[in-house]
């Protein structure tokens, strides 16, 4: 089975074979694949491209979409589909976290990445240019500048995450580095891939 995320600048492979590995849009030409591809896209350009190719295969339209909110991205429903209970954190550009309960999804948010908070840091103040300390001792109040800017980042994020008392599922790149800030976590990387899988076997019993 091969299966596809496709982004603006990449296509993300999983390959039962090769395993997974990344295209860029820009030199990609999707009619050289000849074997079935379950995709999903925010690429509309290249989605437009895929409609005349019968072996492209788009996973969205098989989605319950009312059991989402209406702009949520297909990326996130993917990784909700993947599990039944428990708190999502996709630690990307963005961090989103959305929480699954007993088979109901029942929301989520979005933050800035650690990226993104760092640059805001740094557009305050050159002062504030710090790496988040991620091992940082949460039960203490910072007394340097590093830690102050980690605690206000870090502690609240995940005061608020485990405040929902589910099971924590850290997926995307940063996902290593955000799961320091809790003693019990999974790291699946493979997340999307898993939800998208899962819909694919309901697809194959139409």
């Amino acid at each position: 089975m091969l299966l596809c995320d496709i982004g603006n600048t990449f296509l993300h492979f999983l390959d039962d074979k090769r395993g997974e590995y990344k295209r860029q849009v820009v030199a990609f030409n999707p009619s050289t694949l000849l074997e079935k591809v379950y995709y999903i896209s925010v690429n509309k350009t290249l989605s437009k491209k895929l409609e005349d190719l019968d072996n492209w295969i788009d996973v969205e339209p098989f989605i319950q979409r009312e059991n989402y909110y209406e702009t949520m991205g297909i990326d996130r429903i993917c990784a909700v589909e993947a599990i039944s209970h428990g708190v999502i954190i996709d630690a990307g550009s963005a961090l989103t976290v959305d929480i699954v309960r007993d088979g109901v999804y029942e929301g989520g948010f979005i933050s800035p990445g650690k990226r993104a908070m760092q640059k805001c840091y740094s557009e305050i103040s050159p002062a504030l240019r710090y790496p988040f300390h991620f091992e940082l001792d949460q039960q203490k109040l910072a007394t340097n500048s590093q830690d102050a800017i980690s605690y206000g980042y870090l502690k609240l994020l995940a005061s608020e995450i485990l405040s929902y008392n589910l099971p924590i599922i850290l997926t995307g790149g940063d996902a290593e580095d955000f799961a320091k800030l809790f003693k019990s976590v999974a790291v699946n990387k493979r997340l999307l891939f898993e939800g998208m899988q899962k819909i694919i076997t309901q697809i194959e019993k139409i």
